[in-house]
């Protein structure tokens, strides 16, 4: 019988998709192991293989349709012998095609006696159509909820079997967007998108979409400033050793094409730091809190669109110049989202360097579930007292984000001050 290719969930994360690109047609011999398309996730766009063998017979989700929550059907394997008539209601509609047909059309190759008709549609207080599938409105009406007051998960805002089930009973109906402005402030989350736009009507503007990364980075660090309690712990480390150490190193490792950044060497710091300072090393977990044994340190790039944080295990094991190459690796493929979920899930502690942009200090977010995150500025040339004598030292400014449900602030004053040390005493980074 026909075989449904499901929406693979292709990070333990990950809840739904973008399909970007078929790389077969309807018609199409696909055999186990094929790549059949490609599948951008909230990180990075991915390849997905066949898993059975067969015929291509129908493709139910087009490329681009955005949104696809994981196991939706996307496509239906067709065995030798088979032909497109023998698809038929046990494979749900494309997704992207299921507006088209009337809500409350039932499919004609039901193999069960149809049940009782659903409600008929909703219709929003402007007399909108309330689009949901016929599954989601007989639920909706079984536990008194309005389907006026849900947001659908499916195609084009469609709604779903799993949108009503999540919703609770008795649910209030939605304000119609020309809502009083009392009504319109009491929403938690601000103003509605279309509100904010009316205000900017008479202006030049551009709507740029937000793609999934963004808007996973919108969700996540939002969540982040409201739920993570932060506090904040400033220190600076005078460079001049470090500056004077690295460039002699780099002369000597010219010749195997190494050259050792600074980042290199704060990387390699905050990992030593952090066996020093094992309770620091720990990640929160909702109903306890997780040590790590190895120094797991994940590191912000900035790519088009967003950002990634791969994450380079087993730092404190490694040598200066293994770091460097590993960390250009992950920024390469990371830029070019071609990082796989494990290179930038996990870790208990990162590094926010801005340094290379002039900013001399600032806060960063934690990314939960980390338990700090270490915010780097630029080194800059500064009068400082020595001795009693006022010199001129290469200064970089620090401030370490701390989550205070892991880290208490004597334990991570205690972390600060040994990432200090080893910055300030790097051939002891080498011992």
């Amino acid at each position: 019988m026909p075989t449904e290719i499901l929406m693979p969930a292709l990070s333990p994360t990950m809840e739904e998709g973008t399909l970007a690109k078929w790389l077969v047609k309807e018609g199409d011999e696909v055999k186990s192991g094929d790549i059949i398309a490609e599948i951008e996730t909230d990180k990075a766009t991915m390849e997905f293989e066949a898993v059975d063998e067969g015929t291509v017979g129908r493709i139910l989700v087009e490329e681009g349709a955005a949104g696809v929550r994981v196991n939706t059907p996307i496509a239906v394997l067709l065995e030798e012998g088979e032909s497109a008539d023998d698809i038929g209601a046990a494979s749900a509609p494309a997704p992207a095609k299921a507006e088209a047909a009337p809500a409350a059309e039932t499919p004609k190759a039901e193999a069960k006696p149809a049940p009782a008709p659903a409600p008929a549609a909703p219709q929003s207080a402007s007399g909108d159509r309330i689009f949901a599938s016929p599954l989601a409105r007989r639920i909706a009406a079984e536990k008194g909820i309005d389907l006026t007051s849900i947001k659908g998960s499916g195609p084009r805002g469609r709604i779903v079997k799993a949108d009503v089930e999540s919703a609770k009973p008795g649910a209030a109906p939605a304000k119609a967007e020309a809502a009083s402005a009392p009504a319109a402030a009491a929403a938690p989350q601000g103003p509605s998108a279309d509100a904010i736009a009316r205000i900017y009507a008479d202006r030049e503007t551009e709507e740029v979409a937000l793609d999934g990364m963004r808007r996973t980075i919108a969700q996540r660090l939002g969540e982040a400033k409201q739920t993570i309690p932060h506090f904040y712990l400033r220190r600076s480390a005078k460079l001049d050793a470090l500056m004077k150490f690295r460039g002699d190193l780099n002369k000597q490792l010219e010749a195997r094409g190494v050259k050792l950044s600074v980042n290199d060497f704060i990387i390699k710091a905050c990992a030593l730091a952090l066996q020093e300072v094992p309770d620091a090393n720990a990640v929160w977990a909702g109903d306890r809190i997780i040590k790590l044994k190895p120094s797991d340190v994940a590191v912000a790039v900035a790519v088009e669109g967003g950002l990634f944080t791969p994450v380079l295990k087993d730092a404190q094991q490694k040598t200066l110049s293994a770091l460097s190459s590993e960390m250009k690796d992950l920024a390469n493929r990371a830029k070019n989202k071609k990082l796989a979920p494990h290179e930038y899930q996990g870790g208990s502690f990162a590094i926010s360097n801005l340094g290379m942009f002039g900013i001399e200090n600032f806060d960063a977010v934690i990314n939960p579930p980390h338990g700090a995150i270490l915010a780097v500025g630029a080194g800059i040339q500064t009068p400082v007292v020595e001795n009693g004598e006022v010199v001129v030292r290469n200064v970089m400014s620090m401030t370490l984000s701390v989550d205070h449900r892991v880290i208490d602030g004597a334990l991570g004053a205690q972390l600060l001050e040994a990432i200090v040390k080893h910055l300030e005493n790097p051939m002891g980074m080498l011992a």
